[in-house]
C-alpha cells in the first residue's frame, strides 16, 4: 500500500464501501473463485490439509532458483555504535543481483550467550530509493526499527527487497528503469521466467532467514518476523512459507483478496503482490493460517484501504479455528486487533505491542504448543 494521498483514498474507499461496486460484482460473476476455506474439524486432517496449501503455494510462486548458501554473504563494514554493532553485508542472490543488508548486533549479544533474533522486512510506500535504510529512518515506524530493537536485546536483520534501496535501477532494464517502472520489468521478466516476482521476493527473505539461523550469536530457536505493509505481507507469508520463525507481528495489509476486489482497492497494491492463480485455489486466510500454532499479532486500522475490515475480520474468524485445532492455549497465540478511525499507518502504541509480542514470544521463549 502506497501513502501517498492517504486521506483522498481514505474517502474514497469509505464512498465506496456506501454503494456495491457493480463493475466487481460482475468480472467476479464470471469468474470461478475459491470460496473461503472450510477448517477440518480434527487437526490431523488440518496437518493434512496444511501440507497441501503449502505445496500448492510454493508452486504458484514459481520455478524459482535454489536459494545460495549462506557462505554467499559476506560482511563489508562494521561500526561500533554505542550499544550495538552495525554491520553492512551482501550476498549474491544467484538470480543476477547483489544484495545489501544491515545487521544490528546488541552488545549484550556475547559467547557463550544466544540472542533473540528479529527478521525485519521493510515496506514499499513507494519508496524505492530506501529499503532496507528503513530501519534507520521513521519513515514507515514511529521509531527507528533497527537500533530500538537491538536496545531492546534482539540481533536485527534487514534486507533491500528486489527493486528497492540500492537494488533500485539494478532490474533486468538497467539503471534507465528505477522505482516503479522497474519494478514492473522486474515483474515481466520473472513472469517470462515461469516464476512471480513475489516468489524472488520471498526467496530472498529466506535466504536471509537461513543466514540469520546461521549467525553464532543468534539463537536460531528465537527468531521473530515483522514489517508493516509489505513488509507485513512478507512477514506472514514468510510464516507460512517456513516453520523457523517462532512469532510474527504484522502491521497493514491484513487483505483477503475477494473483499479488496470488491471494494474496487486493487489498485491500493502494486504488482509485486500478485501470485498468478491463486484465487483458483484460496484466499489469503489459507496463507496466514499456516502459521498456526505459531503467535502472530495483527494489527489494521479501520480506515486502510488496502485492507478492507470486512475481509480482515472474515481472515480473522476462519483463522481464529484453525488456532484452536491445536488446543486449549493456542487461541491466545493469534490476535487481529482492528484499530477505529486510522488509516495505513503504525502507531506508537502498536509498536510497544510490538515489542511486549516480541519480548513475550521471542526473547523469553514462551512455549508454543
Amino acid at each position: 500500500m502506497r501513502p501517498i494521498l492517504l486521506a483522498s483514498i481514505v474517502l474514497f474507499s469509505c464512498m465506496q464501501a456506501a454503494e456495491p461496486n457493480a463493475a466487481a460484482e460482475a468480472w467476479l460473476a464470471k469468474t470461478k473463485i475459491a470460496p473461503p476455506m472450510q477448517v477440518p474439524a480434527s487437526l490431523d486432517a488440518w496437518q493434512n490439509q496444511r501440507a497441501q496449501i503449502r505445496a500448492k503455494l510454493n508452486e504458484l510462486l514459481g520455478d524459482l532458483p535454489p536459494r545460495p548458501p549462506t557462505s554467499a554473504f559476506q560482511v563489508l563494514t562494521r561500526e561500533d555504535k554505542g550499544s550495538y554493532t552495525l554491520e553492512t553485508l551482501q550476498f549474491d542472490n544467484g538470480a543476477g543481483e547483489i544484495v545489501k543488508g544491515y545487521v544490528f548486533i546488541p552488545k549484550s549479544a556475547t559467547a557463550p550467550a544466544k540472542a533473540p533474533a528479529i527478521l525485519y522486512c521493510h515496506w514499499h510506500g513507494g519508496q524505492y530509493d530506501i529499503g532496507k535504510q528503513e530501519l534507520l529512518q521513521t519513515n514507515a515506524t514511529p521509531v527507528a526499527a533497527g537500533p530500538a530493537l537491538a536496545a531492546a536485546g534482539y540481533v536485527v536483520l534487514g534486507i533491500d527487497a528486489p527493486c528497492f534501496g540500492e537494488r533500485n535501477g539494478q532490474g533486468p532494464d538497467g539503471p534507465q528503469q528505477k522505482g516503479g517502472n522497474g519494478e514492473m520489468t522486474a515483474a515481466k521478466f520473472n513472469l517470462w521466467a515461469g516464476r512471480t516476482l513475489w516468489g524472488m521476493i520471498l526467496r530472498d527473505d529466506l535466504t536471509a532467514l537461513d543466514y540469520l539461523c546461521s549467525r553464532p550469536e543468534v539463537d536460531a530457536q528465537r527468531i521473530g518476523v515483522t514489517g508493516i505493509s509489505m513488509g507485513s505481507t512478507r512477514s506472514w507469508w514468510i510464516m507460512a512459507l517456513d516453520d523457523r520463525p517462532r512469532a510474527a507481528v504484522c502491521v497493514g495489509c491484513m487483505t483477503r483478496y475477494e473483499e479488496l476486489i470488491r471494494a474496487g482497492m486493487l489498485k491500493a497494491h502494486g504488482i509485486y503482490y500478485f501470485v498468478p492463480g491463486m484465487l483458483k485455489h484460496f484466499d489469503t486466510e489459507a496463507v496466514i493460517a499456516l502459521g498456526a500454532p505459531r503467535p502472530m499479532l495483527f494489527m489494521t486500522g479501520d480506515q486502510d484501504s488496502g485492507s478492507p475490515t470486512d475481509g480482515v475480520r472474515h481472515i480473522g474468524k476462519i483463522v481464529n479455528q484453525v488456532y484452536a485445532l491445536h488446543g486449549q492455549d493456542a487461541p491466545s497465540h493469534f490476535e487481529n486487533t482492528v484499530y477505529p478511525g486510522v488509516g495505513h499507518v503504525y502507531l506508537p502504541e502498536m509498536w510497544e505491542k510490538t515489542v511486549k509480542w516480541m519480548d513475550r514470544w521471542v526473547k523469553n521463549g514462551n512455549p508454543v504448543k
